[in-house]
């Protein structure tokens, strides 16, 4: 597959997860995440692509399982190490304890359905296509949320209307 496992942004000025922060690393690029920036971009991910006749039909990759990797990809996200403590202490007491390397996928149901119904394209076998700006066209979604839905939820809104909306 050969796919990252990190890519510099210059922007952020750090580098960025390609698949997510809790991929692995190919075993045999490991050493090369205490290296120079020049090499660490040359670290491959143990990432993966289910293709069908030119179709992505799935993704996945094998998830870090030992706690030192998962803190060496957070301290090269930019993470330190109280914030990683503070977001995601509970998986690396978990690692910890040496769980087993384990992996995951997901299938693109849709885009199954989209190549055994012929169709031009997802949008096409899609029961509910969101727009480029996530709007639903059938629903109307998103909507204004009143306020006891609010109060429900203790979420408070703080959003400032635009005059177009009063």
């Amino acid at each position: 597959t050969d796919f990252p496992l990190l890519e510099y942004d210059e922007e952020l000025q750090r580098f960025v997860a390609v698949h997510h922060p809790f991929t692995s690393p190919l075993p045999e690029d490991r050493s090369l995440l205490s290296e120079a920036a020049d090499k660490i971009k040359d670290v491959k991910s143990a990432a993966y692509d289910l293709v069908c006749n030119g179709f992505e039909i799935g993704g996945g990759s094998v998830r870090i399982h030992e706690k030192e990797i998962q803190e060496k990809m957070f301290e090269l996200l930019g993470l330190q190490r109280e914030e990683a403590k503070e977001k995601f202490g509970f998986l690396l007491e978990a690692l910890s304890y040496g769980p087993p390397p384990h992996a995951g996928m997901a299938f693109g149901f849709d885009r199954c359905a989209m190549i055994l119904s012929g169709a031009p394209s997802i949008r096409d076998v899609i029961a509910f296509p969101k727009t480029a700006t996530a709007s639903d066209l059938m629903s109307g979604a998103p909507t204004q949320i009143d306020d006891h839905q609010l109060e429900e939820l203790s979420v408070k809104n703080t959003v400032v209307a635009s005059v177009d909306e009063e």
